[in-house]
């Protein structure tokens, strides 16, 4: 059982400012109203979980909090918004029980995935010269497009009388995490464009920007 002080303490988040699945979280956290501290991940080579914030899985964000060690981005949003007083509307992955939403959420997630895989493998090989990476940067192609073909009609079909969801939230990170990284031009993608135009409008946003952690 954690002691009175260690109770009240600030959940910790374990990550990077400039990865798109710490950012999901962080959105998360601002708009929750939550204080945490940042533990940066200065090595993304090590393969020591201690430096993850113990995740074994060796990948962030990891929050650690007074009930213990989360590890990913849903779990961490998860009990934001369980700590939070707020309690805003959220819709979560599994209440998009319709295939079109269903099918964006995994494709978002996919992506954001791949994106990681094409970050760290051109690091491991500057060259990027496998078919294996060009597998991947076909497939992040393809999946971007489905997204941007399917865009408003994902968007229209979200429950209306809610506060945030965790697709917008991710398919925002993803979009621009694109384009920060030069990864993927963003510029055909008009109706994905268009609606991170609309998103950054939120406070959250602008609390949250990528960066490149000293």
């Amino acid at each position: 059982m954690p002691d009175a002080l260690e109770a009240f303490a600030q959940p910790t988040l374990v990550g990077r400012s400039s990865s798109h699945f710490t950012r999901v979280a962080r959105i998360f956290a601002a708009e929750m109203h939550i204080d945490y501290s940042f533990q940066i991940v200065r090595d993304l080579m090590s393969s020591d979980p201690g430096d993850y914030g113990g995740n074994p899985a060796l990948r962030i964000p990891v929050m650690r909090t007074s009930r213990g060690v989360w590890f990913g981005a849903l779990n961490v949003c998860r009990e934001l918004w369980r700590q939070s007083s707020l309690k805003p509307r959220v819709v979560w992955p599994e209440q998009l029980d319709e295939p079109l939403l269903a099918n964006a959420q995994e494709l978002i997630l996919q992506a954001m995935a791949t994106e990681v895989t094409l970050i760290m493998s051109t690091l491991a090989d500057a060259s990027g010269a496998n078919a294996h990476h060009a597998k991947m940067r076909t497939g992040l192609v393809n999946m971007m497009s489905w997204l941007e073909e399917n865009a408003k009609s994902v968007l229209a079909a979200l429950p209306p009388h809610r506060d945030l969801s965790f697709l917008e939230v991710t398919l925002f990170c993803l979009v621009t995490h694109l384009e920060f990284r030069s990864v993927l031009p963003m510029a055909p993608y008009s109706e994905l464009k268009h609606f991170c135009q609309h998103f950054a409008t939120r406070a959250s946003i602008g609390e949250t920007p990528y960066r490149f952690d000293p």
